[in-house]
């Protein structure tokens, strides 16, 4: 059990910084920081870019991922703490 919270705690850890990197680099309504690597150039036929759009998907991703990290940090957690009880 020890060796899945670790793994987990690993995964919450790098899913956290590529979040927190993710957000930063979409566009905001001055910009962001996607602006300055170049994703700042939209197509005037649709709302957002390809690399935006991509952009949103790889979030929400890393964000399903983060989520169901958490979840199971805090079931192990809760099964560890029940059972020192």
């Amino acid at each position: 059990m020890d060796t899945v919270k670790v793994i987990l705690e690993v995964l919450l850890l790098l899913t956290s910084i590529a979040l927190i990197l993710l957000v930063l680099l979409h566009r905001g309504k001055g910009g962001g920081l996607s602006s300055m690597f170049g994703g700042g150039v939209q197509s005037s036929l649709s709302g957002s870019s390809v690399v935006e759009k991509n952009l949103d998907r790889l979030t929400l991703f890393v964000a399903a991922v983060w989520v169901i990290c958490i979840i199971g940090v805090g079931l192990i957690l809760k099964v560890t703490v029940g059972a020192n009880l």
